[in-house]
């Protein structure tokens, strides 16, 4: 069983359940993930990692609007996202560990002569690569301006 078809019966039991932050959360993920199967131009189904993708957008969003609503003392809203992005996360990878990210920087620069602070994007092009998901693009690129100064 594919990622979009665990998201179905997911949502499936939420609405049994009458669990409304996670109906919903799966209701907006299922439509993205519609969306971008639309704009793709084919009748194919995405690949579980371009789900995934989509998914990590989601919680991005997520996390941003969080942060967005707690400064403007939103209470209510904020713990709304935060709750929503909690939903989201289960469905991704779990995320590298501080060590096995440095190993991966290390790598990339070691394996692409990376040294100057311009060579920070291509970088983390590469990282972002090879964690597969597993990090997101702030602390990839924390990550990668620490080693490279």
């Amino acid at each position: 069983m594919g990622l979009a078809d665990t998201i179905q019966s997911d949502l499936v039991a939420a609405m049994k359940a009458g669990d409304d932050v996670k109906k919903t959360t799966l209701r907006a993920v299922l439509t993205s993930i519609k969306t971008a199967q639309a704009a793709d131009g084919t009748t194919d189904a995405l690949t579980d990692d371009q789900i995934t993708a989509i998914i990590a957008s989601e919680v991005k969003q997520r996390t941003e609007a969080a942060e967005i609503f707690q400064g403007a003392g939103e209470t209510d809203r904020y713990q709304n996202e935060v709750d929503e992005r909690a939903v989201l996360q289960t469905y991704l990878p779990e995320p590298l560990s501080a060590e096995e990210l440095d190993e991966i920087v290390a790598a990339v620069i070691a394996e692409g002569g990376y040294s100057t602070k311009k060579d920070m994007g291509t970088a983390i092009k590469e990282v972002m690569s090879r964690a597969g998901g597993r990090a997101d693009g702030r602390t990839v690129s924390a990550a990668v301006g620490q080693a490279l100064s």
